[in-house]
């Protein structure tokens, strides 16, 4: 076997397996402990660095980073029901208590270097754009047609949820560090943005169009059947403030369970759910469905719609078919809200702009620089390949900046530089370490809810209501801090296997030389999408080998060594962004 090349960033980056789901990579391990340090300030900062809105994604993330998260996979045997960490919850933690002393740890930009930049849409990936450029002192004009910024997390996530003066202040962070917000200016023509002069281009503009299903009776009972996200938009802006006394909402995605809970709210007497799919194949977050159902909405799943029934134009229900049983049925209703899907538009930009499109009507980008057709022009966020979700919009806009940066620098905009890694011991004695891994039995704590006649009653009241000091400090005991590696030194070793005896997840073996090594570890590692930790350079001409897929990082084999040759090492990425540090040697020295 060759022994693993633990100095390629990539290695302790999927081993920390909660960083490396999440599109932003934001090192979740590291702001955990803050937290559990009482240390918000600091935690907000390494998020706000990484994702750009902590409080945001505190409360709406789609939390990839939870279903990778190891606690899940340790608990298998210890619980009925193994959960992750609440790793999104705590995000919000440190959102919620950080200080006013906070804006004094906001980066100033750098002197502006005379290059112009414009964002299209002021939602998370332009955002992320604008925030990246403007630090580095590129003038950056974002422009949208709305009042306010946030694009779809203003106008398609409600209140109770969301409230509004979370977006108002984690893009007044952004708005704050110079960038022009041209509000009111929905673009109407790409060539005329063009013709403004600006060096380079970012379009995250989403995908503002909700599918629609022609089915027999639409037009016949328009007046009381709306487009989902279009239907969200108006509710966000007051302009409607209540629903028919019974609700059918079409689609099975996050969107339709934010439809039917702000039906709920706007007065609805009933509101039913119906999905074409089965219950699990839904594309809602698992606690979106379990959110909805929790406030009494039925999720009635293999219903097909086949026609919206009506009497002279007036809706009385929509008739379906049971996928499984082949019957039709019709559920009564006075109103259908349609939440199937969204789809990309650009009636603006013009065909002969220089753009090419697909056959979806989706931009021709290149996957990992996002730049189109047209060199100067990129896209980004659910503009770029179709909706997806905030985090993601914002590795988008967080890749898109990279990419301007290294483009007006005369540099290839496909290469980019690997990430900064950092490996520091956390010996602060023979057995003492910097951080704290005493592994709680604890399961996930719930975080509480407002009383339901209060949070049912108005659609601006938020549900949720984060966790206590207390709470927070024990949910982050719930970490494993999978950053902080076990590093050994074969040259250490003699060889006493102290370190097999004492490990309580059998992950480590000393084991002859050869093929099929997973199959003559102590615990078969089973699992093959994480490596396995071979050194070798032992006397015996032996090899060892960790698994590290269920590895508690608890630090007793380095504990318990008596040699050294196990440390406990924080692993540290710092992933790319604009600037300095993104483009070659060549370039860096005019920002010197």
């Amino acid at each position: 076997m060759q022994r693993t090349d633990i100095s390629d960033p990539a290695y302790f980056h999927k081993v920390v397996d909660c960083q490396w789901a999440c599109p932003a990579h934001t090192p979740v391990p590291e702001y955990i402990r803050l937290i559990a340090q009482g240390r918000h300030d600091e935690a907000y900062w390494v998020n706000w660095v990484s994702n750009v809105f902590p409080g945001v994604l505190g409360r709406t993330c789609d939390r990839p980073c939870e279903p990778a998260c190891r606690r899940g996979r340790v608990e298998e045997k210890q619980a009925a029901k193994p959960e992750p960490v609440a790793i999104c919850r705590l995000k919000r933690v440190a959102a919620d208590n950080k200080s006013d002393e906070f804006r004094a740890m906001l980066p100033k930009p750098a002197a502006r270097n005379g290059k112009r930049v414009a964002c299209v849409g002021a939602g998370p990936a332009s955002l992320a754009v604008a925030r990246d450029l403007a630090l580095e002192g590129y003038a950056v004009t974002v422009f949208d047609g709305e009042a306010k910024p946030g694009g779809f997390i203003r106008t398609q996530i409600p209140r109770f949820r969301l409230p509004e003066r979370v977006i108002d202040e984690e893009c007044g962070y952004i708005l704050g560090l110079g960038v022009e917000w041209r509000s009111g200016q929905r673009i109407e023509s790409m060539k005329a943005l063009l013709g403004e002069g600006f060096d380079a281009v970012f379009v995250g503009c989403g995908a503002p169009r909700g599918r629609d299903l022609q089915l027999p009776g639409r037009q016949e009972a328009v007046e009381n059947i709306h487009i989902g996200i279009d239907w969200l938009s108006s509710v966000s802006f007051g302009h409607v403030n209540s629903v028919q006394p019974r609700v059918i909402v079409l689609g099975g995605g996050n969107t339709a369970m934010d439809c039917c809970r702000s039906a709920r709210r706007l007065g609805a007497a009933s509101v039913t759910v119906a999905v074409r799919s089965g219950y699990a194949q839904m594309k809602a977050s698992p606690w979106e469905k379990e959110d909805a159902e929790h406030e009494g909405i039925p999720i009635l799943d293999f219903h097909v719609p086949l026609a919206f029934e009506h009497v002279d134009g007036k809706l009385t229900g929509m008739r379906f078919k049971k996928a499984q049983t082949g019957e039709e049925v019709v559920i009564p209703c006075d109103e259908v809200l349609i939440a199937v899907g969204q789809e990309n538009s650009f009636p603006w930009i013009e065909r002969d702009a220089g753009i090419a499109f697909d056959e979806h009507g989706l931009p021709v980008l290149d996957a990992k620089s996002f730049q189109s057709s047209l060199s100067h022009v990129f896209f980004g966020g659910d503009a770029a390949f179709g909706p997806k979700n905030i985090i993601t919009a914002v590795a988008h806009g967080h890749e898109a900046a990279v990419s301007i940066d290294r483009m007006l620098h005369g540099e290839p905009v496909t290469q980019r530089p690997p990430p900064h890694v950092n490996l520091v011991s956390q010996k602060m004695g023979i057995h003492e370490w910097s951080y704290d891994n005493a592994i709680t039995l604890d399961l996930r704590s719930k975080v509480p809810w407002a009383a339901a006649e209060k949070a049912l009653a108005s659609i601006k009241v938020e549900v949720e209501l984060g966790f206590d000091a207390a709470t927070a400090f024990k949910e982050a005991q719930r970490c494993l801090n999978c950053d902080v590696q076990t590093v050994f030194a074969p040259k250490l070793c003699i060889e006493c296997d102290a370190c097999v005896d004492i490990c309580p997840m059998d992950c480590i073996t000393f084991t002859a030389d050869g093929p099929e090594l997973r199959d003559r570890l102590n615990a078969p590692a089973l699992n093959l999408d994480q490596a396995i930790y071979v050194e070798d350079g032992l006397k015996t001409g032996r090899v060892m080998a960790k698994d590290e897929d269920v590895c508690l990082h608890c630090g007793l084999c380095a504990e318990r060594c008596p040699t050294g040759a196990w440390d406990m090492q924080k692993f540290l990425l710092v992933t790319t962004k604009a600037g300095a540090g993104c483009r070659d040697h060549a370039t860096r020295k005019e920002v010197a």
